[in-house]
């Protein structure tokens, strides 16, 4: 364990150089805040470490899969194997153990927050409020969020993946390298949530509101197609699906994955469930009446949180909102919806939801505080407008006083 503690400390001065220069691109960037979030992190990768102990996890699998490979690239597959890759060359080449290597994984979580963080702040005008605190630092310290993020595992490196790859689309001629770092990664872990997100930047860039020249927003969407052809095939081989009956083969998957996850515990029965209902399902349970256990309690109040946020949207003004939304938010918009219909159809187990839901939750919170923060402004714009209407009609009336006199 000392090994581990040695490294956290060397990764926090490391992390120092990279957060500075963040902070120089990004005036309102506060480092006291990352390194905050940088410390509470790596408690919940204490928890996560702890909890390992006692309970069956996956990242011992993880890390202790390069006794398996003679070399590094028998790993390099799309999937769980990527995890392994990744593993090898600290485990066989620098030495790592198992409590190293869990921490090194949850540093790479941590970065995950530091850019979806960045992603929300450069996209907004102000700084929407609850009950009185700055949401986006509410939601940055979700505990939930962090629990899945920080361990050897998938969860830590498609979230840091996704977080790359948005924030790189938010400026895209600037950040080729956070676009394709964050693509490769989600790529090779999840291909499907790669799929979602080029989906999701095509409809954006073309519907958005942003001035930009046509041929670019073509270019983007031929870009998104072409990628998504490009991992279609593969996508459906490593969703499990035959490439040539797709729609019988999706059919099979489904049904089966449904019966391997209520076996698993904690079992929710959605295949009668309408869409609605598994949507609802997957995005806000469990809540305090069905929690499986104590962490379930928790989960329950940060789904407490997010049915508060989405019912900030139930108003007639968020469609036309939606409208005329930015690129950023229509894609955010796009990714969510498509990811989490996709995960209904397979996902049948409490544990699972709350584990996967993980990684696409901030597009949610991305696409609700645009909202609020669009409202905000418009109720500036009017306040603006009738204090300009009064003050003109007061210099009116001086005029026709004046005329009089």
């Amino acid at each position: 364990m000392l090994g581990a503690v040695l490294l956290v400390l060397f990764l926090f001065f490391a992390s120092q150089p990279i957060l500075n220069n963040l902070q120089k691109e990004h005036k309102w960037l506060k480092a006291g805040l990352l390194n905050q979030l940088y410390w509470y992190h790596m408690f919940f990768g204490l928890v996560y470490w702890t909890y390992a102990q006692f309970n069956r996890s996956d990242s011992i699998m993880y890390f202790f899969s390069y006794r398996h490979y003679k070399n590094w690239f028998d790993a390099f597959v799309p999937g769980t194997l990527f995890i392994e890759w990744i593993n090898y060359p600290f485990a066989v080449w620098l030495g790592f153990n198992y409590d190293m290597m869990m921490f090194f994984s949850t540093w790479v979580g941590f970065w995950g927050f530091v850019y979806f963080y960045c992603l929300m702040k450069e996209n907004l005008r102000f700084n929407p409020k609850f009950e009185g605190w700055d949401a986006i630092t509410i939601f940055m310290f979700l505990p939930n969020m962090h629990f899945w993020t920080a361990s050897l595992g998938k969860g830590a490196y498609i979230f840091a993946g996704l977080a790359f790859l948005t924030y790189g689309l938010s400026w895209p001629q600037k950040r080729i390298f956070h676009i394709v770092l964050g693509s490769f990664i989600c790529y090779m872990i999840r291909p499907h949530i790669l799929f979602a997100v080029l989906i999701g930047m095509g409809v954006g860039f073309v519907l958005g509101r942003e001035k930009v020249p046509l041929y670019q927003k073509y270019a983007v969407v031929v870009f998104a197609i072409g990628m998504s052809i490009y991992v279609y095939e593969d996508l459906l081989v490593f969703l499990g699906y035959d490439p040539n009956n797709v729609l019988q083969s999706f059919e099979e998957e489904t049904a089966l994955n449904a019966q391997r996850l209520q076996a698993a515990g904690s079992a929710v029965d959605m295949t009668s469930y309408s869409l609605p209902m598994k949507l609802f399902t997957f995005w806000f349970r469990p809540l305090f009446v069905d929690s499986p256990n104590a962490i379930g309690l928790i989960v329950s109040c940060e789904n407490a949180l997010y049915i508060y946020m989405f019912s900030r949207i139930l108003k007639k003004s968020f469609i036309e909102y939606i409208r005329i939304a930015p690129a950023m938010v229509k894609m955010a918009g796009v990714v969510f919806i498509s990811i989490s219909i996709s995960m209904t159809f397979v996902m049948s187990n409490l544990g699972i939801i709350i584990r996967q839901k993980s990684q696409i939750m901030y597009f949610m919170l991305f696409v609700i505080v645009a909202f609020m923060d669009w409202e905000k402004t418009n109720r500036i714009k009017k306040r603006a407008a009738i204090y300009n209407r009064i003050v003109e009609e007061e210099r009116r009336n001086r005029e026709l006083a004046e005329a009089a006199t």
